[in-house]
């Protein structure tokens, strides 16, 4: 049976590239899980009291764009979901491009095989959005997630931060990884809070 488990991003954090790398890398190396990719919007959980949310001024939030196509990509061209989502990763963190400018996304989206004007027209429409923050608000209720990476697994959440770089291990390594987070979110409810109180590197 598939280990099942859903996790969070937002492709401006850190934290969340360096899971997801591991995630990736261990499906593309054929780990047997069930992965349900999560968006969540830190600039909605920043956002200050009386101020308008990222729903309603979605210009205001510099993630939000990426985050649309991200979400379009995964539901609509699932074969090339693990590439772009990588690849929206690697423009902010590896090559410092600014993931509220449009072009930036459509670049990635067209150098992975996708009609860029197709995700682009389900974002103009508001479409994307929608569900967007419909999964946002659906496991801030749930779970309290808030904020990214969080993995998640039946009624358990943990938000969680992986300091090595998936780019940086093997794929065994990625899926042992994983499989140890996903086993303390779940197999072992009574840890709450586990922090380093240094990182020695």
């Amino acid at each position: 049976m598939p280990l099942s488990f859903s996790v969070t991003f937002d492709y401006r954090c850190p934290f969340a590239r360096n899971a997801h790398e591991h995630v990736l890398a261990g499906l593309e190396a054929g780990a047997d899980w069930n992965v349900t990719f999560l968006p969540f919007s830190l600039g909605q959980v920043h956002v200050a009291e009386g101020e308008p949310s990222v729903w309603d001024k979605p210009e205001q939030d510099s993630g939000i764009v990426a985050l649309q196509a991200g979400i379009v990509v995964r539901d609509e061209y699932p074969d090339q979901f693990l590439a772009v989502h990588r690849a929206l990763f690697a423009a902010r963190h590896d090559k410092a491009l600014k993931l509220e400018d449009p072009q930036v996304v459509r670049d990635v989206l067209l150098a992975n095989g996708v009609a860029d004007d197709a995700v682009f027209k389900r974002i103009d429409s508001g479409d994307a959005l929608g569900i967007v923050r419909a999964q946002h608000e659906q496991y801030a209720d749930s779970h309290r997630v808030w904020g990214v990476p969080t993995f998640i697994k039946d009624d358990q959440a943990v938000f969680v931060r992986l300091m090595e770089r998936g780019a940086n291990a093997s794929p065994q390594d990625s899926i042992r990884t994983i499989e140890r987070v996903v086993d303390l979110v779940s197999g072992w409810t009574d840890l709450n809070e586990f922090k380093h109180t240094s990182i020695p590197r």
